[in-house]
């Protein structure tokens, strides 16, 4: 995690709420209107580049999501980190401007409707997670993430005593040139797309390869 307070960040922009919410509109409605086909090839791709880049997964809690209005589904790459011994869980929104909690998510476990009518572990083991599977609505050439408008990612990355590595998810025409970044938010470690792995630092992404990725990122 980083916080990149170069003269990229562009904290002063006036009226950057209102930019936000004209993109996000803009994206969702475009990513809902994605036909299946497309859809599913570009997810299968994503799902693949989660495997063999991050093979090390497997053993690791991972924090992941519920797919929302045509986002990327996370839940068949997870299911296999899942078989190899990893533990999943789902993020649970306890309230407004407080950081979300992740409860312990398998296949078969009871779920409840939680905000907006996002289905969410219910009552099972509050979890942790060492790596997060991050939804974005879209993302810029530095790997800041825009969201839903609540900060809740944010303000929960930054309760953690120790960082987890943040992998964001999304289809390659959710890229923006710049999301016009605050002192609040939190770029992400990695971007996947059906495009390539991407890896966040203080350049642009850089794009590398699914093998030398799972080299970065092995455990010893």
């Amino acid at each position: 995690m980083f916080i990149d307070s170069s003269n990229y960040q562009t904290h002063a922009m006036k009226d950057w709420k209102a930019w936000r919410k004209r993109e996000r509109e803009r994206i969702i409605a475009e990513r809902l209107a994605i036909a299946s086909a497309h859809n599913q090839r570009w997810s299968t791709a994503i799902s693949s580049l989660l495997q063999q880049g991050f093979p090390n997964l497997r053993k690791k809690k991972i924090g992941l999501y519920w797919p929302f209005r045509g986002e990327y589904d996370p839940r068949p790459a997870a299911h296999d980190f899942m078989a190899a011994g990893a533990v999943l869980a789902l993020p649970e929104v306890v309230g407004k401007n407080k950081p979300m909690h992740f409860r312990e998510w398998w296949p078969d476990a009871p779920m409840c409707l939680g905000a907006y009518d996002i289905p969410v572990p219910h009552e099972t083991r509050c979890i942790q997670p060492d790596v997060l599977i991050v939804p974005m609505v879209g993302f810029d050439q530095k790997g800041y993430r825009l969201g839903y408008g609540s900060g809740y990612y944010d303000r929960t990355l930054a309760t953690f005593s120790v960082c987890p590595m943040t992998i964001g998810v999304a289809f390659e025409m959710q890229r923006l040139e710049n999301v016009h970044p605050q002192l609040h938010d939190i770029a992400m470690h990695y971007v996947i797309t059906e495009m390539g792995i991407f890896q966040a630092g203080r350049e642009l992404l850089q794009q590398i390869p699914a093998e030398l990725c799972a080299k970065n990122n092995a455990v010893v």
